[in-house]
């Protein structure tokens, strides 16, 4: 018979119990007994809603405190030298140490490096290696969790980053060396642990491979290959390889050719390559087919879906043949239930985690059952997709006609680069190394909770304003003491960056609980773009005309990008994802020239994902980057040379991309470079980028205050690379998630350090 199975499962809990549960923790507000117990409840709770949906595989081990990488480096002992971690068993407060840093009377370390997850807005914690990096069994975290399962009668498969892609998602800083050659002395480790996890009674292991969907080289497949064989050593224990996010391409033969039980494919993001596994496939295994959306929130098309299904059953037969997910689910809010206020017509749309996991179970019995078996099901899918394609809400053909007008002289400023600079310099008068920070101040209890009382209506939209006037008239002057060159007004008024703009455009809808995991204990809720994409009213211009009113000093707009927009977003699937983009920039344009209108002379035009986007085949990138950077693009021209258009991207590697980055034309770009010691700036060694930048000093996804002379050594760092009338200096991104306690010390540390330089400067020009 076909399975129904699952890959992983949200962790953070269907009311965010685990954010609260970790934050206390960090907080020294509860114990670890306590942070334990939510888990083990969360993972009950987890498991339990699997086996109820009629799922026949549920995964164990997909749970984590912070990220599932994280969860593996701790697995396999590969924690740096800094956390002086000397041996046994990982404990939390070095594993917490390694995400966030720590900065106590005992220790004082940075964080390890953050990043995205392929092309998610997920962040995991990279691996660092060295050639003297070793190996060895270091939790008990998989195993117990499998224990913990299995007590409550449930027979789980322990899923975990494969070795393959563990290594290529690490970094080292040692010349020559690159951390595939560290393969045989990881391996066996994974052969110990998979050892322990038979001895304790199961029966599969889902070692995830992502990387088998990028392009490829003869020495990664080689690794591929050299891996498995040894893994395959482990008898009694059947593995499935789990490929997602795109097609296997070039590494498909490698993929069917590993010495496993299963393999995983992602049908959603790549239905085409079903043809091509199957021809290559071999008697000897089982094809978990993914083909529910782990990532998107609509309803699955059963139709589609069991025409995939049934071509793989057709080849295969019903026992060789899994229903799953396309990847796990960690990506979609958890439960539509929760949903009390959406509206009706949308709902019938949407299907979060326990809806998909439903789906799935739907789609196994009617490969086993036949459709009669559930007419009643696919007849209320079908008509769900037929009302949703129907309905006038979607298509506005004001909206479709204004983007159908756009020329290319709309998508490029008046002048060049050079022209502009001059003209700004002489209406914009900053000194060398201009001090800023990204957008957001500290989001407070205070301020989380008259929000929450106004949209409960516990205050009143008078008191609520008044409220947020004295925040931000506070962070103004809170700028103006530390002597912050270009000031922004603090988004008191903000919930989120996309959530904010998202909640004022047409075209957008949101939920209550639909929450998803971005990194750590930080949650975000996206919003569901289901039609054209439009701007009713202006959106930023109350509260920046406010704030600009109460100082004399620059006062920078604040607002996010398309492409930004787009990908923290739900995205509706029935166009391609380009066209919905122009609409959201032609959205935001129409708010930039207001800005401008308004008196302000820097806009900044957040751009966080511009890289997350990126398709992961080469192949696909020019086309992407092409509509990309032109959405930027159409975004940023309607403005004046005088006015100076800022960008931000946070956590992205540029090496690959930068001759993009640079085609945005943005006058200024503000990157992360803190974590990665200034490291994503080597992008800009060979290709000489002629605009300004700003590394980002100060890291502000930890709570650790960095010291002045940490901030004067990276910027150092940059003028090796970037000349003085280049350099910004910023922090990394938004110190929205941080207290006033560590950001009044590391701001003013960070303004310190700029006159530093500055006066180091004009010595040596003295002299």
């Amino acid at each position: 018979m076909v399975k129904a199975r699952n890959l992983g499962y949200p962790r953070v809990g269907a009311h965010r119990e685990l954010k609260r549960a970790v934050e206390a923790y960090w907080k020294g507000e509860s114990s670890v007994d306590a942070l334990q117990a939510t888990a083990k409840e969360i993972r009950k709770t987890n498991w339990q809603t699997q086996q109820n949906a009629g799922i026949d595989i549920i995964p164990s081990n997909d749970f984590s405190f912070y990220d599932h990488v994280l969860d593996t480096i701790a697995l396999v002992g590969a924690v740096p030298a800094r956390y002086q971690f000397k041996g046994g068993n990982v404990g939390l407060d070095t594993y917490f140490a390694m995400a966030r840093g720590a900065q106590t009377q005992g220790a004082d370390v940075t964080a390890m490096e953050m990043t995205k997850w392929f092309d998610t807005n997920y962040h995991y914690i990279v691996p660092e290696y060295s050639s003297s990096t070793a190996f060895a069994v270091s939790s008990t975290k998989i195993v117990d969790e499998y224990n913990e399962a299995k007590a409550l009668g449930i027979q789980t498969v322990p899923t975990l980053v494969g070795p393959v892609t563990l290594l290529l998602l690490g970094k080292t800083h040692e010349a020559g060396f690159k951390p595939i050659n560290l393969l045989a002395k990881l391996v066996p480790v994974y052969v110990q642990v998979l050892e322990q996890l038979k001895q304790a009674g199961a029966e599969w292991v889902q070692l995830d491979e992502p990387y088998l969907v990028m392009d490829g080289d003869d020495a990664t497949r080689k690794a591929f290959t050299d891996a498995y064989k040894q893994i395959a050593a482990v008898a009694g224990l059947k593995v499935l390889v789990a490929t997602y996010f795109d097609n296997l391409g070039d590494n498909l033969a490698t993929a069917v050719s590993l010495p496993v039980a299963g393999l995983h494919i992602d049908c959603v993001r790549a239905p085409e390559q079903l043809d091509h596994v199957l021809a290559a496939f071999p008697a000897d295994k089982i094809l978990s087919v993914g083909v529910v959306d782990g990532r998107n929130i609509w309803k699955n098309n059963f139709d589609r879906s069991l025409a995939l299904i049934n071509k793989a059953i057709a080849k295969l037969g019903k026992e060789r043949v899994f229903v799953a997910p396309s990847c796990s689910l960690l990506h979609t809010p958890v439960d539509l239930d929760n949903e009390t206020k959406l509206d009706a017509e949308l709902k019938q749309w949407l299907a979060f985690a326990k809806q998909k996991l439903s789906e799935v179970a739907i789609l196994a019995k009617a490969a086993n059952q036949g459709e009669d078996a559930v007419a009643a099901e696919l007849d209320a899918n079908r008509k769900a997709h037929a009302a949703r394609s129907a309905s006038p809400r979607i298509h506005k053909q004001d909206v479709k006609q204004r983007l159908a007008a756009v020329t290319d002289n709309m998508k490029k400023r008046m002048s060049s680069y050079g022209d502009r600079r001059e003209k700004q310099q002489q209406t914009i008068t900053l000194p060398l190394f201009p001090t800023t920070t990204i957008g957001s101040f500290p989001q407070t209890a205070d301020v989380r909770k008259a929000r929450a009382d106004f949209k409960a209506g516990r205050i009143s939209a008078a008191d609520y304003e008044a409220f947020l006037e004295k925040e931000t008239i506070s962070c103004i002057r809170y700028q103006e003491e530390a002597d912050i060159d270009v000031l922004v007004h603090g988004e008191f008024e903000r919930n989120d960056m996309v959530e904010y703009f998202g909640e004022q455009l047409g075209g957008f809808t949101f939920t209550e609980n639909g929450w998803v995991q971005s990194y750590g204990s930080r949650c975000v809720k996206p919003p569901v773009i289901f039609g054209d994409v439009y701007r009713e009213n202006p959106m930023t211009i109350r509260w920046i005309n406010f704030a600009q009113a109460q100082t004399k000093r620059i006062m920078k707009g604040m607002l996010t990008g398309p492409v930004t927009i787009l990908q923290w977003s739900f995205v509706r699937d029935d166009q391609p994802r380009s066209e919905t983009c122009y609409q959201i920039g032609l959205a935001i344009r129409d708010e930039v020239v207001d800005l401008e209108k308004a008196g302000i002379k820097i806009i900044q035009i957040d751009e966080a994902a511009l890289r997350e986007g990126l398709p992961l085949r080469r192949s696909n990138w020019k086309t992407y980057l092409d509509w990309a950077v032109d959405s930027f693009r159409l975004t940023a021209s309607g403005v004046k040379d005088e006015t100076q258009i800022h960008t931000h991207m946070c956590y992205s590697e540029f090496n690959d991309i930068i001759e993009a980055v640079a085609n945005m034309d943005a006058d200024v770009i503000s990157i992360e470079t803190s974590r990665s010691q200034m490291e994503l700036l080597d992008a800009f060694v060979n290709f000489k980028y002629p605009n300004e930048i700003g590394p980002g000093v100060y890291d502000i996804h930890s709570p650790r205050v960095p010291t002045q002379e940490e901030m004067e050594q990276l910027l150092r760092k940059a003028l090796e690379v970037l000349t003085p009338a280049q350099l910004w200096v910023n922090p990394d991104c938004g110190l929205k998630t941080r207290g006033w306690k560590e950001v009044k010390p590391a701001l003013e540390g960070m303004v310190h350090a700029a006159k530093k330089l500055r006066q180091e400067l004009a010595n040596k020009a003295a002299a």
